[in-house]
């Protein structure tokens, strides 16, 4: 046990933040310029831009805003903002039209970039095309 105990005290010596005592602390020399202070700006998220969908039958759909859309299908049952992306959620008798839009370029107005279709009645997957000519109003 004694012997245990003697070999932890170095190691315990080498977490001790104080100086030893009797000792000097370094000091910086008086030619020394103080040290400097760095503004660091706040980081900001790098900027990747969307891959966009080109799908046949979604052209009046992909690359519009949220007002165009409102203007084709009425008012989104969901709307849900994430960050600077954006969801909407159009929903008719035959399906369910999810429209995501995201930035095309830093600060830009969030577009049309992705759509997803499905049935209401079980989730299904549809044809996008098909769901957004049946929600048209």
């Amino acid at each position: 046990m004694r012997k245990s105990v003697l070999f932890l005290l170095p190691l315990l010596g080498a977490c001790a933040t104080g100086p030893v005592p009797g000792s000097t602390a370094p000091s910086r020399p008086a030619s020394a310029p103080p040290p400097q202070q760095v503004r660091v700006a706040p980081s900001t998220p790098d900027f990747r831009a969307p891959r966009v969908m080109n799908v046949l039958g979604l052209e009046g759909v992909i690359g519009r805003n949220q007002t165009a859309l409102a203007n084709i299908f009425g008012p989104p049952r969901i709307d849900v903002t994430e960050g600077d992306a954006k969801k909407l959620q159009f929903v008719g008798e035959a399906c369910v039209l999810d429209i995501y839009l995201y930035p095309l370029s830093p600060g830009a107005e969030p577009s049309a970039t992705y759509v997803d279709a499905r049935r209401a009645s079980d989730g299904l997957d549809v044809d996008r095309a098909a769901c957004v000519r049946a929600l048209r109003r």
